[in-house]
């Protein structure tokens, strides 16, 4: 029998996948726990329909990404900072302040676990930050400690 997995099934595939088990495997364990549902036309058809709007959803999501890369290299981001004796800060510049820095300066809005901080900033002067935007594409934060 063919069915269409709603869910992934160890040892037989994942979500949205079509695949052909035993009649008894599909009517006693897959079809009651609504693991995945027989492969009509209907069905199939819907299946069809749900992955190009997923495709469709993933173009999307990674021209944004594609946007943002290009936005975050043409801007500045300074963070004003308290430091004692020869510059060196109290703490350090963390992600979550250069997140929020840069959405309120630029109206640009990044997640503060997609900073990735190479070295700790601890002191003032000017640092370039790598920024995963997903898909395999990476921006660079052109950040400036400055005196508070």
């Amino acid at each position: 029998m063919k069915v269409i997995l709603q869910q992934d099934v160890k040892g037989q595939g994942k979500k949205g996948q079509m695949i052909e088990v035993s009649d008894g495997y599909a009517r006693n364990y897959l079809l009651p726990k609504k693991l995945a549902v027989e492969a009509t036309s209907d069905n199939i058809n819907a299946m069809k329909v749900k992955e190009a709007a997923r495709q469709k959803k993933l173009e999307l999501e990674k021209a944004q990404a594609r946007e943002i890369a290009q936005k975050l290299d043409s801007c500045i981001v300074k963070i004003p900072a308290k430091a004692g004796g020869a510059g060196k800060l109290f703490g350090a510049v963390t992600s979550k302040e250069i997140a929020d820095a840069l959405l309120s300066q630029h109206g640009i809005e990044i997640e503060k676990n997609k900073i990735i901080q190479e070295e700790h900033i601890k002191t003032f002067g000017s640092y370039d930050v790598k920024c995963k935007l997903g898909f395999e594409i990476t921006g660079t934060i052109h950040v400036i400690v400055t005196e508070a």
